[in-house]
């Protein structure tokens, strides 16, 4: 029993947890039938023995017995008396019978055997002034009340600064007194709260000590809800097996460098995208970025510095540079960071180097971007295209290959209606620059060599687009992507093949115009410009994305490859994995791997996230930990910087030009709450949370703490 005297000599019961301390207090003193005797010798009638009574447990009510060492104690003493000077009734046990009863008093009656019995008898119960002074209790109860009061009134104001946050809102306005007609989206939202919330209304009218509308409460508010954020960020890092990073950076509307990072990992069989921070960079050196880079990831990683398995940036030098660059000063902590320039930069470039090849070609794109640059310069065009065409010309955009699809098709489509756009302003228009450009884009709207490239690019561009938001797709990996890059260069093959058709038409249709033009060499002819066009591609898509080691393990859990792999084993392959990724078994990962080729139900699985969830859900992660473990590295490693570059507009829209000031932890917390929306709705008890921590920082001088 956990009373008995023999256990609780052991131990030191001021250590024990609460809820044993009660239940030995509950269980009682032990009073076992001790043998103890003792001979007397000192009497005249000879020698008799002392025996030990029971009853002596009836007359004091604090002794208590221990039938191992048949020795009494006093129960009190035991538990809560640490003097080992006073051994008697707490260690050794008291034996002599002789003079029990002068002992006995003389123990009772000191200071220490009361203190001991007091502390026994109020375990567990309040104190004596909470006993004895209903005031005092009727006080706590008046105290928490308030309490709960400035609690609801705190809760609303952060409610307010929340709602601001979401939508992107300016908090203060440039005149917050009382006779402003304007003070502010944040002072107006309270306000309008108010009317119908009496609570707060009687608090901001009759509230001398705090308010909570003043900006450095609105500061601190929203520095809490960033603290909350990123503590739920990195609890669930702490929990994911491996994480990446994006980094990109841009220049806000102050002329200040921000650049900005983006954790990337795996959590709950989802793959999360979080916005961390925007870091205020000073030296834009490699050394500097990396150094801002590393001074983030250090209390993160601090303990699993191996969990970082990639790192994704755009192809600036800086960034990317392979003998001084960010990548390479941080893989130099963390060697299995593994760098991916973003693929659908990736895919940008690839498109300008194939526009930039022919002239023929940069004469084309040069004409289509005139068209909208024409629309756009005068309200009068503007008007005469909308009334004649019934729709806008989407503007080229040069290092966004996905939205020239949009011009292209707007021209494809309505070829005819600015032709008669531009002879109505040769005619009618009293400018002459204006008729001279007017006639120059009708002559190239004409011109059967923009007619065919507008074709062909119009087939081409359509395929680029679609990889394009594949790559910036959160869900992506590179299981999926592989398929993705193969059905493009498929896609550009096709097209290829079709130059010759596209030829014929366009000279069946439109020959000449009517102009006479020089005879062209077979190498100048349109179909073949384009077949170099479209090599280009297939070229250059090999070889930016290329079979690395992220797309190497790919690969090997790609299912449509399953049924050859099943014949002949990817070793090559494997061993390449192996030395990309250390952490990797490669004999049970190839164990593994021979299972999963020749079962059927791996075989019609599509991306690695769902093959992970189809051995969780099974329970097969211990089974095929090899296999999962490389499932988790090709889920997490980011294919694009395309989450940064979201985070970039939200950046624009949250310190404009009318906020240009904004610090940077106002910044962070305004786009944590903008960027994180999903986050801040899963957190359970976020405002409570929030509501804490913001309590905590300092004395406040309204009551937010309960009393028990």
């Amino acid at each position: 029993m956990a009373n008995e005297v023999q256990n609780l000599l052991k131990g030191e019961f001021s250590r024990l947890p609460l809820a044993e301390k009660i239940i030995i207090k509950s269980l009682g003193r032990p009073i076992p039938n001790i043998n103890l005797t003792q001979a007397d010798k000192s009497t005249k009638a000879g020698c008799f023995k002392r025996h030990f009574k029971k009853d002596i447990y009836n007359k004091n009510k604090w002794i208590c017995g221990c039938g191992t060492l048949n020795a009494l104690f006093c129960f009190p003493c035991l538990l809560f008396y640490s003097d080992a000077a006073e051994k008697t009734w707490t260690r050794t046990g008291f034996k002599d019978l002789k003079h029990i009863n002068q002992k006995i008093s003389k123990h009772e009656n000191s200071a220490r055997h009361m203190i001991c019995s007091t502390e026994l008898a109020l375990l567990r119960t309040a104190s004596i002034a909470a006993q004895l002074d209903s005031a005092y209790r009727q006080n706590i109860i008046k105290h928490n009340e308030q309490v709960d009061k400035n609690r609801y009134l705190l809760k609303r104001i952060i409610n307010c600064i929340k709602f601001c946050g979401k939508l992107e809102l300016a908090l203060r306005g440039h005149d917050e007194s009382e006779d402003s007609e304007n003070r502010g989206i944040f002072r107006e939202l309270i306000n309008f709260t108010s009317e119908l919330d009496t609570i707060l209304k009687e608090h901001l009218k009759n509230a001398t000590l705090f308010k909570g509308t003043s900006k450095t409460v609105q500061n601190e508010i929203l520095d809490s809800m960033l603290e909350v954020c990123q503590q739920e960020i990195r609890q669930q890092i702490n929990a994911a097996e491996f994480l990446a990073i994006q980094c990109d950076e841009t220049t806000d509307i102050s002329h200040h460098c921000q650049m900005v990072m983006i954790f990337r990992y795996l959590h709950e069989g989802e793959i999360q995208e979080r916005f961390w921070r925007f870091l205020s960079v000073t030296d834009k050196t490699a050394e500097g970025l990396a150094k801002c880079i590393e001074e983030e990831l250090g209390p993160l990683l601090k303990d699993s510095p191996h969990k970082l398995i990639a790192q994704t940036y755009d192809g600036a030098n800086v960034m990317s540079g392979s003998s001084g660059g960010v990548q390479t000063k941080i893989k130099q902590k963390y060697q299995n960071a593994h760098f991916i320039h973003c693929y659908a930069h990736q895919l940008n470039l690839i498109m300008q180097r194939a526009a930039s090849q022919n002239p023929k070609v940069k004469v084309f794109f040069s004409n289509l971007s005139a068209i909208p640059s024409f629309f756009s310069n005068s309200t009068h065009r503007c008007d005469l295209l909308e009334k004649i065409v019934k729709t806008k010309m989407p503007k080229v955009a040069p290092t966004r290959w996905n939205y020239n699809i949009r011009t292209v098709s707007a021209v494809f489509e309505n070829r005819e209606s600015p032709i008669d756009c531009f002879r109505e302003l040769e005619n009618k228009c009293d400018k002459t620059i204006t008729s001279k450009e007017a006639y120059g884009l009708r002559r190239a709207l004409e011109d059967s060599d923009f007619i065919f490239f507008l074709i062909f690019f119009h087939k081409t561009l359509p395929h680029v687009a679609i990889l394009f938001n594949q790559f910036q797709s959160r869900n992506k990996d590179s299981v999926q992507l592989l398929k993705d890059i193969d059905v493009f260069e498929k896609a550009i093959v096709l097209i290829r093949d079709t130059t010759e058709d596209i030829q014929q038409t366009v000279e069946n249709e439109h020959g000449d115009n009517g102009n006479k033009r020089r005879k062209v060499g077979p190498e100048e002819r349109n179909c073949i410009i384009a077949k170099e066009v479209c090599d280009i591609i297939i070229v250059q898509t090999k070889e930016r994305l290329s079979y690395r080691g992220h797309l190497e393990t790919a690969s090997l859990l790609d299912t449509q490859n399953f049924t050859n792999y099943s014949r002949y084993f990817p070793a090559k392959i494997l061993n390449s994995v192996v030395t990309y990724y250390p952490m990797v078994n490669k004999e049970k990962l190839k164990t593994e791997l021979e299972v999963m080729y020749m079962r059927e139900d791996f075989k019609n699985i599509t991306g690695g996230l769902n093959l992970l969830s189809l051995l969780t859900n099974n329970n097969l992660e211990e089974t095929f930990s090899e296999v999962t473990k490389l499932l988790q590295i090709i889920i997490t490693t980011p294919m694009s910087t395309s989450e940064a570059e979201r985070c970039f507009s939200t950046l624009k829209r949250i310190k404009s030009f009318l906020r240009n000031s904004m610090g940077n932890e106002r910044l962070n917390a305004l786009a944590m709450m903008s960027v994180n929306k999903n986050l801040v709705h899963n957190i359970s008890n976020f405002d409570e949370k929030v509501m804490e921590h913001f309590i905590s920082q300092k004395d406040r001088r309204l009551d937010f703490t309960y009393k028990h």
